[in-house]
């Protein structure tokens, strides 16, 4: 199991204790069940939330060398084989501007 990320230790300790200290407040508990049966509670929705963070994918030098992908210096390289289709080049005013 891949080591968690800053994100995903932050999320996930945060959910932990806003929860709790939500749950005790509105409850208004005081026994040693109704607190213990909040705690676990609390962590199990901080695990959740913790688990469902997106780990970000990598990117650079270990990108390149999984299978499918395409070096950045392909495009330069494109090999245009007979019957094979050629996009038409669109004029400056058609692609999108991107702000």
């Amino acid at each position: 199991m891949p080591r968690p990320t800053a994100a995903q230790l932050a999320y996930g300790s945060a959910t932990v204790i806003v929860s709790t200290i939500a749950m005790l407040l509105l409850s208004q508990t005081s026994t040693g069940i109704g607190i213990a049966v909040i705690s676990a509670a609390a962590l199990a929705l901080g695990l959740l939330v913790a688990l469902t963070v997106p780990i970000p994918r990598r990117r650079g030098r270990h990108a390149a060398g999984r299978s499918g992908a395409v070096p950045q210096d392909s495009a330069a390289r494109v090999e245009v084989t007979p019957g094979a289709r050629v996009p038409e080049q669109r004029a400056a005013s058609e692609h999108p501007v991107h702000h």
